[in-house]
Order: C-alpha cells, then structure tokens, then sequence
C-alpha cells in the first residue's frame, strides 16, 4: 500500500463528493421539474420531448398508480429485449454488411443472443462473449447501446417513483413511466455522453467504422513459416459512443472482450478516473435527490455516509490483500514480496491499487465493467467483489437500483429497530406495517434464492451433463467461488466475471432466467411498495419517533446490510475464497 496509492484513493473520493450535490440537484431538475425548475436544456430539448410524447400516444401530465408503472415498464422492457433478440440473430443478413459487418461475423446463436438480451436489457450487461469477435459494429451501436440507455433510464425511474411515493402524503400516483424514461434519456444521458465521448476520442479511443486492421503479431513462434506469419486483427469500430453510456449508466458490457483493460475502451489514466467518477455520479447523486425530495437533507446525506464508510471500507481491505501478493508465489521465488507476486491478471498499466479498486467500485456500484480479472485476486481480494454484489449492491449500486435497493434496508432496520424498543415502525412520519415489511423483505430474499440454488443446482449438474463444472477453469474452493460469482452478478444485475467459468448453451439459460428473475422480482416489490407508501397520511414526527439521521442511523443501517449479508452468504463464501485464503496459507501445500 504506496503513498502513490493513497494519493489516489483520496482523490477518487474528493471527486466522489464533489460530484454529489450538483448530479443530485441536476437529477431533481430532469425528474421533477415542477418542484425545482428546469434545467438549462429544456429550451433546447423540450420541442423534442413533446414529438416524443406524441408519437408515443402519451400524456406526460398524467399520473400511474404503481400497477400502471409496473405494466408499462414490463411492457417497454420486454418489447425492447425482444427487439435486441431479433437484432443479434440476423445482424448477418442485415442491410449495409461491408459498413457495419466488415469482419463478417455471423449471426449471434439462439441461447447467446437470449442471455445477451436478458442480459443487457436489465442493466447486467453480462457478456458471454468477446465483443470484438462476435458483435457486428451495427450490433454493438444500436442493439446493445440502446439497452444500454434504457436500462440506465428503467432503473432511475423505479428509484424516483418511490422516492415520490415517500414524499407524498395521500397520494395515488407516482408519476409517470413514459415521461421519466424520455426525460432521463433527453436531458441526462445524451448530453452527458456526447461530451464524455469526445472525452474518450480525446484520450485515444476509438470512433469509426473501418475494417479490422491485420498486422502481424510480434510473437512469430507458432509461425507456420516465414512467408506465413502470425497475423493479428485489432478492431476497431464504434467504440467511443459505447464506452460513454456503458460507464454513465453503470452497464459495464464492453465493446472488446477484455472490457476496461483495452487500450481502446480505457487508454490513460485520466479516462480511468474520469471512467470511474462517471459510472458512480448518478447514484451518489440520487442520495441528495432523496434528501431534497423528503425534505429532509439530513436523511439523505445519512444514507450517503452509510454507502460511503462501507464504499471505503471495502476498498481499503480489496486493495490491502492484494497488496500483500501471494505467498505460494513468494516460496517458488520468482517474486520477491509485497505486489509483485499478485500482478497475475492486473491491469499493469494502472497497477495494484486501481485494479483492486475498480474491482471495489465497479461491484460496489451495478457497472460491472473490469479492468483486471478478479479470478485471479487473492482469495480474500476476490471476496470483497463477491460480497459487494450479495450485499444488494446498495453501496451506492446501480443506476437508481442502488437507492431504491438501500431504501428495502432502511424499511428492515426501522422495523428491527421498532421490535427493540417496543413502538410501531415508522420512517418520516409514515407508518410502517407488516404488509410494507413483507414487500421489503421479499426484494431483500430473491438475492439469497437467485444465488443460492442455481449455484447449488450447477455444483452437482443437477441437469446432468456437466453442465455447471465442465467450464470450470480450477477445482476446489476457487472453483465454487467462480460458480458462486457467476450466479451473483446475474441476480445482482452486475455484469462482471471471475472469467474463470467457461459457459456452455445450458448455463447461458439459466443464467439468463436468473438475471431477469433479479431484476424483475425486487423492481415490482418495490413499486408494490411505493404504491402503499404513497397513501398513507403523515403523522407529525415527535420525540418518540426514530431519527433517521445522524449516527445511530448510520450505524443500524449499516449494521443490518452487513449483517443481513453476511447470515444469508457466509456459509458459501466460507467454502469459498475464505477457505481458500486459509490453505493459501497453510504450511502445507496441497496437491
């Protein structure tokens, strides 16, 4: 742990707290306009948005109840997935192949354009494939870029319809699906990616679309002959317009195969941390956006230091572990101590402590883009980036599934927190009863079901055929933590590998079953329970009531999302990377 690393540390967290109240008050703006003004675009923008509205057959200024919500994002979602379907099966028979398909890709096969769609569609962006390789340009800019706004928009839509719902007394509504999602694309996500672009080609990204380039590959020993070379394609392509909405949006699916870690997706080291501060803005930002919405600042910078200490916390033990390197590396002596014996799978231009705390980030947050691979961390450097998904991703998380999957803990540590002390739950003058606590609790329990069985179900094929060991790329508790991971990002809509596993047509399916489960499930929990909160009155908060500030709060919310974490997934994980960390280092080596 260098002094260059710490310099680091400390200005990725300036920036974090930097960019916090401005997105959070620019997100009021887009969101709700009627309670703090407009933004400074919608002279510009607002001609379109009412075309928008229009040819949309929409009426902006009317209220949903929570079922209309829910229906009308169930509908969006699953005509858009099929749309992507369509695209990745016939992007080999669609119009302008020598402009957009120069590499003559072929087309995307059944169960891999299913789990990609599923995949993207819910803001996963899990990629069983290599981009570059398999994904024609027109492919990569339309089919998954356009998942990649709208699954960004769906999930900051759910977490300002239950923040409404929370700020309203005796209400019915929760505002509207079509005018938050045309809103948040318009206002937000075009303008912010169009400079973040420009950014990117600045740095050396690329942003075209011309052939693959063919050169020959500076390792010639499998040359056939001289005259034969070994010859490499570098793509190229669209990358740019890519790279821009899958950091805003924490998406985290990449153009090239090796995602973050390629030069052309993350060139230098200042769009490494322009990447970094970019993917984290909007759900750092969403904690202000709930404080000026309950009108209660104090809450929402409450709910930011939780996300925060358990943001650094976490951060400080990845980058400690894998720090110290690998001791079975040090024995073989060919490394000599300290980081040098934990550069296997690192992004060696960046080094040590950004690749653990990317990893830390990326998992913190839904985005999910890498630029190490964490199979290869330390056993307990790879544990933070297991548990930061199970954990809900709440550590500021996903694009509106961060706030809104907090808000499902503030609702359990308000009603334990009742149980103690012997008063009826309630949070911001709201009452809170079984019904509300039975909703929360479901969101909370599809983590531990969506994990749990499937993993269990590929650890003994329980379809037969292998199918859930034979891409196992290790044996032993390194192999169940690669299962473990794949299962979790899918129900965690995280997107990122251990790239230990390799998958096979009957673990795309499932997979792709489990990601839609993990997206769909809690998301109508939570507006079920924006449409009960909505209603209820608001009751004049006295002395008796329970403080949703200051530090009590911080640390009964903090202590039910690691303590809910840790009862469901500690078993597992036990016979995962922390028995492997124990046999790292034992005195005996095993064979």
């Amino acid at each position: 742990m260098t002094a260059s690393g710490w310099i680091q540390l400390l200005l990725l967290l300036l920036g974090l707290v930097a960019i916090t109240k401005p997105m959070g008050i620019f997100l009021l703006r887009i969101l709700d306009p009627e309670r703090e003004g407009r933004t400074f675009l919608d002279p510009v923008l607002g001609p379109v948005e009412r075309l928008i509205y229009k040819v949309l057959r929409v009426r902006p200024d009317r209220g949903q109840t929570w079922w209309q919500y829910a229906l009308s994002l169930l509908i969006f979602s699953a005509f858009t997935m099929l749309v992507t379907y369509l695209l990745l099966r016939f992007q080999d028979q669609l119009p302008g192949q020598a402009l957009f398909n120069p590499a003559g890709l072929p087309a995307v096969p059944e169960h891999l354009a299913f789990n990609t769609a599923a995949s993207f569609v819910t803001n996963t962006n899990w990629q069983s494939y290599g981009g570059e390789a398999t994904m024609t340009y027109f492919s990569q800019m339309v089919a998954l870029v356009m998942q990649h706004f709208f699954s960004f928009a769906v999930g900051v839509a759910v977490a300002a319809a239950i923040v409404r719902a929370i700020a309203t007394a005796g209400g019915k509504t929760i505002g509207n699906f079509w005018r938050d999602i045309v809103r948040l694309i318009l206002y937000l996500e075009l303008p912010i990616c169009i400079l973040f672009a420009g950014f990117l080609i600045a740095q050396g990204v690329p942003q075209n679309f011309r052939p693959y380039t063919h050169a020959n590959a500076l390792d010639q020993s499998t040359a056939a002959s001289a005259t034969q070379p070994v010859v490499q394609g570098i793509a190229q392509g669209p990358v740019a317009s890519m790279i821009a909405i899958k950091m805003q949006g924490t998406n985290g699916g990449g153009y090239m195969n090796s995602n973050a870690a390629h030069p052309f997706e993350n060139p230098t080291p200042l769009s490494n941390y322009f990447q970094i501060m970019i993917f984290l803005s909007v759900p750092t930002g969403l904690t202000y956006y709930l404080g000026r919405m309950v009108k209660n600042q104090k809450h929402g910078w409450a709910v930011w230091m939780t996300m925060f200490i358990i943001f650094v916390g976490s951060a400080l033990f990845c980058w400690h572990f894998e720090a110290a390197g690998n001791p079975r590396v040090a024995d073989l002596g060919v490394a000599s101590g300290g980081a040098g014996n934990s550069m296997e799978g690192k992004e060696v231009r960046f080094g040590v402590f950004n690749s653990a705390f990317f990893a830390n980030a990326t998992t913190d947050t839904g985005c999910g883009a890498v630029i190490s691979m964490h199979d290869s961390f330390t056993p307990l450097g790879g544990f933070i980036p297991l548990l930061n998904i199970e954990l809900g991703e709440v550590i500021f998380g996903g694009t509106g599934a961060g706030l809104y999957g907090m808000l499902i803990f503030v609702f359990v540590a308000i009603f334990l927190a009742g149980l103690m002390i012997g008063r009826t739950p309630e949070y911001l003058g709201k009452k809170i009863d079984g019904t509300d606590v039975k909703l929360a609790s479901l969101a909370v329990l599809v983590m531990a079901f969506g994990v749990l069985i499937p993993t269990a179900a590929a650890g003994i094929n329980a379809f037969g055929n292998d199918w859930g060991t034979a891409g196992l790329n290790n044996a032993g508790p390194h192999g169940l933590s690669e299962i473990l991971y794949c299962f979790s990002e899918g129900t965690g809509n995280n997107g990122s590998a251990f790239a230990g596993l390799t998958m096979n047509p009957v673990t795309n399916t499932v997979l792709a079953f489990v990601i839609l489960v993990g997206r769909y499930f809690p998301l109508i929990a939570v507006l079920a329970l924006a449409g009960r909160l909505v209603k209820k009155k608001v009751a004049p908060i006295g002395p008796g009531s329970f403080p949703v500030s200051g530090g009590t709060f911080v640390f009964l919310l903090g202590s039910t999302v690691l303590i809910v974490g840790a009862l469901t997934f500690i078993p597992v994980l036990a016979l995962g990377p922390i028995l492997e960390h124990f046999l790292m280092h034992s005195t005996r080596m095993l064979f």
